[in-house]
Order: C-alpha cells, then structure tokens, then sequence
C-alpha cells in the first residue's frame, strides 16, 4: 500500500477488520464476518446546526465493484460533493430504481459548476444552492425525468402564504435546474416549474397574497434637518450616511467603497460589478458636497485602495447597525438607512422634472422592461452629473427654506 493506495493484490490479501483508505474519499471496508466493500466518505455540512457532519456513502461489494471502477465512483462524487451536491442523495436515489434519469441534485451540482463564472460571488451561488437544499430537500433525490407539477407543488405550497418571496424565487431556481437539464437531454417535455401559463393557474399571484412592504423613509422635503444633524455629528458613521444620502447609494456600497473607486480630480465613483445588485458598474458623479465628504476621509487612508469608511476593526467596514445609529440620533426616527433611496426617489418625482430614466439610473435599477433594456445604450452620466448637483443642493438647504420644482434643464 505505497502512499495509502491500494492495489488488486492488497485488495484480495487484506482480512482484518476495518476501513483501509485507497484516496480520494474511497475506502475497503472489511466487516468481522469478513465481507468487503467499497466506501466513499466525505463531510457536509448541517444547513441548521452549521456543524460538518461525516457521511459514508456505500458503494457496492468488492466482488461486484472492481477497484478501477470505485475508484472512478468515488471520482464522480468527489465531483459532486465539490458543487455542492449530497453523494448519499444521489446514491439513495440510484439504489431506489431512479438509475435511468440523474437525481436532482446532481443536475443542480451541474447546473451550478455550469453558470460557476457567471455567479456576482461566491455568497451568491451559496445562497442560490441553500434555498434549494433547504426549501426543496424532498426534490433533490428524485430523478430529474420523475419531477412533475405535484412534485414542485408540494415544494411551494408550504411557503407560498407565509414567505412568498422565498417561495417565489425558490420556484424560479428549480425551473433553472430543470430547464438546464432539458437543454443537456436529461429530460423532455414542459418545465414543471413553469410560471406563465402554468403555475400561474395554479397559485395566487405575488401581490394578492403578500403586500409589498416599504422602507420606511423621510420625506424629501425633511431630509435637509436630517443632514444638518449629522453635520454636527463626528464619527464616521455619520460621514458615510452623509455620503450615502448625497449618492443615493445602498448601505453595502457606501460602506464597502474603497479608495481605488474613487476618481477625486473627474468627480466619479465606479462601483464595481461585483459589488453592485445588478452585478454590472455602476458610475456615480459626486457632487461637490459629496467630494468635500471624500476629501475630510482622506486623514484615514492608509492604502490606496483601502476603505473610505473604515470600521473598528482593521480592513473591515463599517457595520449597517453605525449608519442606522447615526440615522436616529441625526432624528431619522424609524426611518431605514435603505428608505433614503425612497427619499431621493420621491423627490426626483415630486420637486424635479427629471425623467424617470434619469432617476431609475441614478438609483442603479435594472429596467425589467427587456425590449427597452436591449435598445439602452446609457447611463445618462451627464443629466445625473446635474441631478446629484441638485440633489445636495436641496440635502444642504436649510431646514426652513420652501423648496421650489427643479427644471433641471442646462443653462
């Protein structure tokens, strides 16, 4: 056994009860009675507890299974289990007759080291793989050409009511799975997991079961206190809510944004693909206030492409718990750091002529519209340039004045 493999003659010879180790997760096992048989053992972790759990996955008789071929088992689950999937599932599911078409979970392991590239970060295809692990758990050891309508129903019905938003992108995962395994010829006919035209007969709509529930924010034509109170506050939790209001930017952006985003001299902040929600850059013209902002941060840089808004601990950011502190005490009352993009939103809508386009882009949404979105060839960076101008202007003014309709037309 030279480096913990084994070979046919050691195979043949070994008697004494145990588990003899060949690599790669494969396993002899050699029970007191004497019978031998191959093993795959790995480790997964509990989606409630969060603990690694070790699972031995039995693969067949050494007199059925030759080495070469548990070795190439063991490969394929190795495989597997590297994407995310469950080997016990699987071989569950081949041992209950369901050999003649792939397990779910295999496909979705495939379907995910498929799109691996494509995912905005790693957290994002955890995330996409645990609502189906979690969600889905009765799906994953079915053969992905067994799956039909009562299948998947019996998935969503349970959370639909009560958590419709999980239910509702669960639903839109599973058809992903399943389509990609149309597209492979693991299976054929109509996607189950279909909305339009199929389980839109079926279930109740989105927004008749589940309100929408808003951000609560200030009104636009408050926001000026808000601003002058945290103009009196020191620490920089209270200069990245500044900075996030003036920008309009989510929470993450603002306290993630790092120095190498920042382009002082051309008034830009780029945030990064990878850290925006619509995975795409996103510009960001920076008023003057917003630069002067920038310019008071500078005393803490340390690297050049360090964070703008350091927390307390080194290389980490600040927590979104700092910016809804300094919210409150600046007089946010229940307001939400998030319900400041309503604010800037409601204001571009009720003080401003600015077109939709224009404020939809400031805010970095995707237009659901996909026709309009084929044909949009900008991100209106010079009317933002004058939107944002007029934004601070209005974010600065004092707490008193009467605020006018902006034209927002160039001079």
């Amino acid at each position: 056994m030279a480096g913990g493999k084994l070979n046919s003659l050691t195979v043949k010879r070994l008697s004494k009860p145990g588990a003899y180790p060949d690599g790669g997760n494969l396993y002899l096992r050699i029970t007191p009675s004497g019978g031998k048989s191959w093993c795959f053992r790995y480790k997964r972790r509990n989606p409630v507890t969060g603990a690694d759990v070790t699972h031995w996955v039995g693969l067949g008789s050494e007199e059925l299974l030759s080495l070469a071929e548990a070795r190439a088992r063991a490969l394929e689950y190795r495989k597997l289990v590297r994407n995310g999937g469950d080997a016990l599932a699987v071989e569950r599911a081949r041992r209950a007759g369901h050999a003649g078409g792939r397990p779910f979970f295999e496909v979705m392991a495939a379907y995910l080291e498929a799109h691996r590239a494509g995912w905005r970060s790693e957290k994002h295809a955890r995330e996409w793989q645990t609502t189906l692990e979690r969600h889905a758990a009765r799906l994953l050891p079915l053969s992905i050409t067994a799956i039909d309508t009562g299948a998947v129903l019996a998935v969503l019905r349970p959370l639909w009511n009560e958590k419709t938003e999980t239910a509702s992108r669960l639903r839109g995962r599973i058809e992903a799975v399943i389509d990609y395994a149309t597209a492979r010829g693991w299976r054929v006919g109509e996607n189950p997991a279909r909305w339009r035209g199929h389980l839109a007969k079926l279930l109740p709509q989105r927004s008749k079961v589940a309100a929408v529930a808003h951000h609560a924010a200030v009104r636009w034509q408050d926001i000026g206190r808000v601003m002058a109170r945290l103009a009196e506050s020191q620490g920089t939790g209270a200069r990245c809510l500044q900075f996030l209001i003036l920008t309009a930017a989510r929470s993450g952006e603002a306290r993630g944004a790092r120095w190498s985003e920042i382009d002082l001299d051309g008034g830009l902040w780029t945030v990064p693909a990878e850290r925006m929600k619509a995975g795409r850059d996103h510009r960001v013209p920076l008023s003057e206030p917003a630069l002067a902002i920038l310019r008071e941060m500078m005393a803490l840089r340390r690297r050049p492409d360090g964070l703008v808004f350091p927390g307390g601990r080194p290389g980490a950011p600040l927590s979104d718990v700092s910016l809804s502190a300094a919210l409150r005490t600046a007089g946010g009352g229940d307001a939400t750091v998030h319900g400041m993009r309503s604010t800037f939103r409601d204001w571009c809508a009720e003080a401003t002529g600015a077109p939709s386009a224009v404020a939809e882009a400031a805010l970095a949404h995707a237009n659901r519209d996909r026709v309009e979105s084929a044909y949009a060839r900008t991100d209106h960076l010079d009317k933002r340039r004058l939107l944002m101008a007029a934004w601070s202007e209005h974010c600065l003014r004092s707490p008193d004045a009467v605020a006018d309709v902006l034209p927002l037309r160039r001079a």
